[in-house]
C-alpha cells in the first residue's frame, strides 16, 4: 500500500531526499507522494522511509477516497478519431521501427556498441542509408544519453507492447500540427482511457488505470534514433544523432482534496512534442517544394482497442496487427511471405529454432494459425496464395469459412466432404512446415476502417466529357452463386474447373471484390449465364 501525505505536513524537507523510488512530489508549495510511484520502499527498507524519518509522523498509508469524486473540471478535448472509425498518423520508416521495436522489443537482433549501450539497427534504402534505435530516460535531461549494459536491457525487457498504441496515438496527433518538431499536443488520460478501452475496464481501480497510463506514454519517449538518410532528388542528405523519436515535455498531475487533507490523484495530462524526425517526414509545408517528405498513413480506432483486448493470448497476432498497419499501406500488389510474418510475430530466433525441433515446429505451427485466425476475426483477412499456400497447407478454419449455417446444409456439406479423396479435416500433408517456408499471402483483406483517410482536400475533378467506352460484362455474386447451385457443384469444384483457388470463389461470391473481365467470361461460359 502506499503512503500518503496529509495537510498537517510542515515541509521540513526531511522525507523527498530519502525516497529511493523518487515518489514524493511537490505540487502547489505542498508535498504529495505519487501513489502510482510508491511501493512502501519494499526491497530498499523495512518500512516507509518517509514515515519513519518524519519529526510528526505526517505520512500514513494512503486510502482509497470515500464517496464520489467531484465532478471533474478540466476541459473535454476534442475527440481525435471525429468519424468515430479513423484518423491520418505519421507512418514514415522511422514511424514504422518504432511500432516494431516497441511491439517486439527482446526479439529484435539487439546489438551492443562500444560504448556498451544496447542499439538495433537496420540499412535503408537500398543501403545507401542506415537506421538505429537505442534506448535511454524517459524524462526530459539536458544531455541525452543511452543506457549501457544490464539497465538498458532490462529498460528493453519492460517495454509494453501496449505503449505501441500511445506512439500511434502521438504519430495521429502530429499529423494535425503544422510544424509537430516545434509545436506541442497535449492528451489526459480520459482520452487515452477511451482509446484504448480502459474506460470499460471495472476490474482496474481509479490508481491503477493512471499508473498503467503514466507507464505506457512515458514509453515511447525513452527511444533514441540514429540515422543516415541518403540525398534523394531534391531532398538532400541528413543526419540524426541519438536523437529522441518523442519529447515527454511535461506530466500534469490533478488532484482533489478530501475533509481529512488528503490529496487524491485523479487524472494527468501529457504534453508531447515530436521528435526532428518529423521536419524530414512530415513536413507538409517543404514536401510541396519537394524538399522534404510528407508520409501519412490511416489509424484505424479498432487497431488499439483489439490490440489492448488481445495482447495477452495473441501477442502474435497484435505484433503482425501493427506491423501490418504500415505494411499494407503500400498496396495489395505486395506480397507477403509466411517466414515473414512469423518472424515478426514471434522473432527470428523461435522461427529458426522450430526449423530443427519438431516439437517446437508443431507449437509455432499451432500459434501461427491460431493468430491469423484472430487476424481474421478482426476483419484482416488473409488471401492464400493459391500455387505457393494451396488449400491442403491452409489452416482448418480458413478451410471451414464456408461451412453453411443451416443445419441439413450443413450436413450435405461434411457428407460430400466425405466421399473426396483429401477431407477438409485430414492432418496436414508430410513436409508442410517445408511448404509452409515458400508460402505467401497473396494479400489481406482490409476492413472499411483501415482505408486511407487523407488529410488533404480532394483534387477536384475535371468537368470534360470523357470519352465513351465499351460497357463492362455485368456479372454480380448472386448470380453466381444461383447458377452454382443450378448445376449442382460446390465451391471446390467451380475452383477446379476455372483453375482458382476456393477461397478464391468464396470470396468472389461474397462479395468481397469482383472479378476481372477475362475471368467474367470464363465464369458465364462455365456456369451457362447469358
Amino acid at each position: 500500500m502506499a503512503q500518503a501525505i496529509t495537510n498537517e505536513c510542515d515541509r521540513c524537507d526531511t522525507c523527498a531526499p530519502l525516497c529511493p523510488v523518487d515518489a514524493i512530489k511537490t505540487i502547489d508549495d505542498r508535498y504529495w507522494i505519487d501513489p502510482t510511484l510508491c511501493n512502501d520502499c519494499e526491497g530498499y527498507a523495512e518500512e516507509p522511509v518517509c514515515a519513519s524519518s518524519c519529526p510528526i509522523s505526517v505520512p500514513v498509508p494512503w486510502q482509497a477516497k470515500k464517496g464520489r469524486l467531484k465532478a471533474d473540471e478540466r476541459p473535454i478535448r476534442p475527440d481525435l478519431f471525429a468519424n468515430g472509425k479513423n484518423h491520418p498518423f505519421a507512418s514514415s520508416i522511422v514511424s514504422w521501427e518504432l511500432c516494431n521495436v516497441l511491439a517486439q522489443r527482446q526479439s529484435l537482433p539487439w546489438e551492443t556498441d562500444a560504448d556498451g549501450a544496447m542499439v538495433y539497427g537496420r540499412p535503408i534504402n537500398q543501403n545507401r542509408g542506415h537506421l538505429s534505435f537505442q534506448i535511454a530516460e524517459a524524462q526530459p535531461t539536458e544531455i541525452v544519453k543511452p543506457l549501457a549494459g544490464k539497465k538498458a536491457r532490462d529498460r528493453i525487457n519492460a517495454l509494453d507492447i501496449r505503449a505501441a498504441c500511445l506512439h500511434l496515438l502521438y504519430a495521429a496527433y502530429a499529423t494535425t500540427l503544422e510544424k509537430p518538431w516545434e509545436e506541442v499536443f497535449e492528451i489526459d488520460d480520459r482520452t487515452i482511457e477511451a482509446y484504448l478501452g480502459l474506460d470499460k475496464r471495472k476490474d482496474l481501480s481509479k490508481i491503477d488505470k493512471l499508473a498503467l497510463v503514466k507507464e505506457l506514454v512515458q514509453q515511447p519517449c525513452s527511444l533514441l534514433t540514429t540515422m543516415h538518410w541518403p540525398q534523394q532528388g531534391k531532398i538532400q542528405a541528413f543526419e540524426l544523432k541519438n536523437s529522441r523519436l518523442w519529447h515527454l515535455q511535461e506530466i500534469a498531475h490533478h488532484f482533489q482534496e478530501d475533509e481529512l487533507g488528503y490529496q487524491h490523484l485523479v487524472g494527468i495530462t501529457v504534453s508531447i512534442k515530436a521528435g526532428q524526425w518529423t521536419q524530414y517526414f512530415l513536413n507538409r509545408k517543404d514536401c510541396k517544394e519537394r524538399t522534404a517528405f510528407y508520409q501519412y498513413s490511416t489509424l484505424p480506432k479498432s487497431l488499439l482497442t483489439a490490440a489492448m483486448g488481445q495482447w495477452q493470448q495473441h501477442e502474435g497476432a497484435v505484433r503482425m496487427m501493427f506491423w501490418l498497419l504500415f505494411k499494407t499501406k503500400v498496396g495489395k500488389d505486395q506480397r507477403i511471405t509466411a517466414p515473414t510474418l512469423m518472424r515478426v510475430a514471434y522473432g527470428a530466433d523461435k522461427v529458426q529454432r522450430a526449423a530443427t525441433s519438431r516439437e517446437d515446429r508443431k507449437r509455432l505451427l499451432r500459434c501461427f494459425e491460431s493468430d491469423l485466425e484472430v487476424l481474421n476475426h478482426f476483419g484482416l483477412k488473409p488471401m492464400f496464395d493459391p500455387v505457393t499456400y494451396p488449400e491442403e497447407i491452409q489452416p482448418l478454419w480458413a478451410k471451414l469459412s464456408e461451412l453453411p449455417d443451416d443445419a441439413e446444409a450443413a450436413l450435405e456439406f461434411w457428407t460430400n466432404d466425405g466421399t473426396l479423396t483429401n477431407r477438409l479435416t485430414d492432418a496436414g500433408p508430410r513436409g508442410k512446415w517445408n511448404r509452409l517456408m515458400n508460402a505467401r499471402f497473396s494479400y489481406f483483406h482490409l476492413p472499411s476502417d483501415w482505408e486511407q483517410v487523407s488529410p488533404k482536400p480532394e483534387p477536384k475533378r475535371s468537368t470534360r466529357t470523357k470519352k465513351q467506352v465499351q460497357e463492362p460484362i455485368v456479372l454480380d455474386s448472386q448470380q453466381i452463386v444461383e447458377a452454382r447451385k443450378s448445376l449442382g457443384w460446390s465451391q471446390r469444384e467451380l475452383a477446379q474447373k476455372t483453375k482458382k483457388s476456393q477461397s478464391w470463389i468464396r470470396d468472389l461470391e461474397n462479395g468481397r471484390f469482383s472479378a476481372k473481365a477475362k475471368e467474367r467470361t470464363l465464369l458465364k461460359q462455365l456456369l451457362g449465364i447469358d
